[in-house]
């Protein structure tokens, strides 16, 4: 394989940074408009001999600033893809672009996305689902990734991706902020909704009616999908209506609403974290300016320069019930509709993917371990959306020799991985979590109730269902 283009992105663990926001929205409203449904997708599937040995010109998209665990990944494919000359778009993927690039007919082979989008794209017709390509290369897709990692990428009882990563979040702990508040990490735990209110209202400093440090930041907006279904509820059903106004969720937020208030409100608490600059020498943990978070998996790798300044722990989120979870996360490549070399695209995701890869991709982060001395000699693993993946990266690679809470935090990271849950697919997923976010804020900083906040949006999110549905 020659990659015309051999730096693809990457951000932490990642092979490439996923474009949403406000592109995303209007991209998203062009393609509800403009694109009907249909099974444009499953009949160019139809057509597509994936046991043909890949040749030919590949073009890839949605790849950005490539790092060690990209680039093995990619030369690990290129010694098994010999005679394919791939093409790299090093931008990251745009929804606004996909849209364009589906009306114009100009679409390239495979795409890396958010596996948010890969719902919303299926149900269009814009991707061709791949339970063929893996039957044609003899890959269990319930063997090789998480059930809840694949739940992200199947519609309608089809697979229309390849996932890759899965960064599971849990609640990171401030030791020496804890033990200052008189507070045991186990506090932290849903089954006493109470106990973990008041944990955080210990750990919070008050400078007068302002909050200097927060005792623990649930990321309450962007992680408000993750609280519903602790709680027993969820933001969509098995067929991707969504169900913003469960009374499950409705529970959720007021448990939110009065983890807030107990920590100086909202808008204090916002604008303590909002101040904070979690990726360099101001972060909360080494300045004591948080006593607890929920962080995903990656942020252990943005802490490691710090880890003579800092005390951390990890304990997992909890259900209600004080049962370990987590929720999925990643991303995937997709094959669109239009692709021109579909049988490449399915060899070349799943080499990306494949277990080989993986172990590639380990060794060179242990080079960079050892190489940087910035890292402390800490090395997280990765977590690649595989179990089996996982676990051997976890016993050969993983390690923070001398840094005890690091241990901590990668061993929890791990163990509660396979407790996950998928947050749902539906077609009008981005638009259900736009809904979302916008009620959180408006429940959170007292516009509206929570009842009232979830009841329209869930009006709102049922319209753009409705619309997806009826095409």
């Amino acid at each position: 394989m020659r990659t015309s283009a051999s730096r693809t992105g990457s951000g932490p663990g990642r092979m490439g940074r996923i474009g949403s926001g406000a592109a995303a929205a209007v991209a998203m409203t062009l393609l509800l408009t403009a694109c009907g449904g249909g099974a444009g997708g499953e009949d160019a599937a139809a057509d597509v001999d994936f046991a043909a040995e890949p040749t030919g010109e590949l073009r890839g998209w949605g790849f950005e600033n490539t790092d060690d665990v990209g680039q093995a990944r990619l030369d690990h494919a290129a010694g098994e893809l010999g005679d394919v000359t791939i093409e790299l778009d090093q931008t990251a993927f745009d929804a606004q672009k996909f849209t364009t690039l589906a009306v114009s007919g100009d679409m390239p082979d495979v795409v890396q996305i958010d596996r948010q989008f890969v719902p919303t794209y299926a149900a269009q017709g814009l991707l061709m689902p791949l339970d063929a390509c893996f039957t044609a290369h003899e890959v269990d897709a319930a063997e090789r990734w998480y059930p809840h990692v694949l739940a992200d990428v199947t519609w309608e009882d089809q697979v229309w991706a390849v996932p890759q990563f899965y960064q599971p979040p849990v609640i990171l702990t401030n030791a020496r902020v804890m033990e200052e508040a008189g507070v045991d990490a186990g506090a932290l735990d849903l089954s006493d909704p109470d106990a973990f209110i008041a944990a955080a209202e210990a750990m919070t400093v008050m400078d007068g009616s302002s909050v200097s440090r927060v005792g623990f930041d649930p990321q309450g907006v962007s992680k408000a999908a993750q609280w519903m279904l602790a709680f027993g509820g969820g933001v969509v059903d098995e067929s991707g209506a969504p169900t913003l106004d469960r009374p499950e969720n409705l529970e959720a937020v007021e448990f939110l609403q009065q983890l807030y208030e107990a920590q100086g409100g909202f808008s204090e608490v916002s604008g303590v974290i909002d101040s904070i600059d979690i990726f360099g020498d101001g972060n909360g943990y080494a300045n004591d300016l948080v006593g607890a978070a929920v962080f995903d998996q990656w942020y252990l790798n943005v802490l490691t320069p710090y880890a003579d300044d800092v005390e951390i722990g990890a304990v997992p989120m909890t259900t209600t019930d004080g049962s370990p979870f987590t929720a999925t996360g990643g991303s995937a490549f997709v094959i669109p509709a239009g692709a021109q070399n579909p049988s490449a695209a399915c060899a070349w995701a799943l080499d990306l993917t494949s277990g080989d890869a993986w172990i590639a991709a380990a060794d060179a982060r242990a080079a960079t371990t050892e190489e940087e001395e910035d890292r402390n000699g800490i090395n997280t693993g990765l977590f690649t959306g595989s179990p089996e993946s996982d676990q051997e990266i976890r016993a050969e690679y993983a390690s923070a020799e001398g840094y005890p809470g690091f241990e901590e935090a990668i061993g929890v990271y791990y163990d509660v991985a396979a407790e996950g849950a998928s947050l749902g697919a539906s077609p009008a997923g981005q638009q259900i979590r736009g809904e979302l976010e916008n009620a959180m804020t408006s429940a959170l900083v007292g516009e509206r109730s929570p009842e009232e906040a979830l009841a329209q949006a869930q009006q709102a999110a049922m319209s753009a269902y409705d619309q997806v549905s009826e095409q």
